[in-house]
């Protein structure tokens, strides 16, 4: 079984999934209201697809024992689908690239911290929400519309996600 290995959250990294979604000195910002808030500009790509529209949701995900063994993959072939932690807690993102099947060759595992959030761009596979250690709220931006917007995929070999190191 293959062991995938954890990676930071960086927007260079996760450039071929989508985007990072985070206030930062690289994202476009300027201040507003008099200069009491700085506004981070432009810092997704929100895809409703075609007759779609964009709406907001709270997913309540329960914590994610690890270390854990996962088969189970999705994706949105209509639309992106943006997920940014309301908790104050970090989590895993697991994301492959587009094909018909999950290429396990092309799935990594990310350590969003918990002041990122992250837009998948249509298509990409990924697995459903990996909070850690309390269950974690999150604002969700997707598609509502007609079309069949989420497709499942089983791997023909799961992949294992180890224990953190220091276990957060």
């Amino acid at each position: 079984m293959k062991t995938l290995q954890l990676e930071a959250l960086t927007a260079a990294s996760f450039a071929p999934f989508g985007q990072v979604i985070e206030a930062g000195s690289l994202a476009s910002h300027y201040p507003i209201n008099g200069g009491s808030c700085t506004r981070y500009h432009d810092l997704a790509r929100l895809d409703p697809g075609f007759g779609g529209e964009l709406i907001a949701s709270v997913f309540r995900a329960q914590p994610t024992p690890l270390p854990r063994s996962v088969a189970l993959l999705e994706r949105h072939p209509l639309a992106s689908q943006a997920f940014i932690p309301l908790s104050g807690r970090p989590f895993l993102v697991l994301v492959g690239m587009p094909s018909p099947k999950p290429d396990p060759n092309s799935i990594r595992l990310f350590m969003a911290e918990a002041s990122q959030g992250v837009n998948i761009n249509r298509a990409v596979w990924h697995h459903s929400l990996l909070a850690l250690d309390a269950i974690s709220d999150f604002l969700v931006l997707d598609r509502k519309g007609p079309g069949a917007n989420c497709d499942e995929a089983w791997l023909d070999e799961p992949l294992w996600l180890g224990a953190l190191a220091g276990s957060r």
